[in-house]
């Protein structure tokens, strides 16, 4: 949210509500699933009891689960999608929970890595990086011509 008079801006991050998978413990990044009726349940619950803030502009990533959960919790603000912000591509492992691949060498030379080696058939840890903050400038290049056309209109 955007403080003008001390001229300074609040981030808050917030991950999407529970999906299906979530609940399963399984790797979804790619897959493109939607929010489960108890995720957005509570979801609505939480932002009844005013645990989420207001906010002036809302960005999200373009998967499914995080567009719900941006309208349901900000239905009334604009949403801009952030297209870098595409979770993680787990490949081999997407959609599998640690019980299906606890037999799997690749799976067990990952977790032995602390996670610094790429997923199989999937998405470097490096490139998620770069690519997340990329996302991340271009959001607050946004922002930032947001304040200035506010400025302007204000004739400041």
């Amino acid at each position: 949210m955007w403080n003008r008079t001390e001229n300074q801006i609040k981030l808050i991050l917030i991950r999407h509500g529970e999906t299906a998978a979530n609940k399963e413990h399984r790797y979804l990044g790619r897959m493109d699933e939607t929010l489960s009726i108890e995720g957005k349940e509570k979801l609505l619950q939480y932002e009844k009891q005013g645990k989420y803030p207001k906010v002036d502009m809302v960005f999200t990533s373009p998967m499914k689960r995080c567009k719900e959960t941006a309208q349901i919790l900000y239905a009334a603000v604009t949403t801009r999608e952030i297209p870098e912000w595409t979770e993680m591509d787990f490949g081999d492992f997407e959609g599998k929970n640690y019980v299906e691949l606890q037999q799997d060498k690749r799976y067990q030379a990952w977790i032995d890595s602390n996670g610094t080696l790429p997923f199989p058939g999937g998405e470097k840890l490096e490139d998620f990086k770069k690519r997340t903050l990329e996302g991340f400038s271009d959001m607050m290049e946004t922002i930032e011509l947001s304040a200035r056309n506010q400025s302007m209109d204000k004739g400041e």
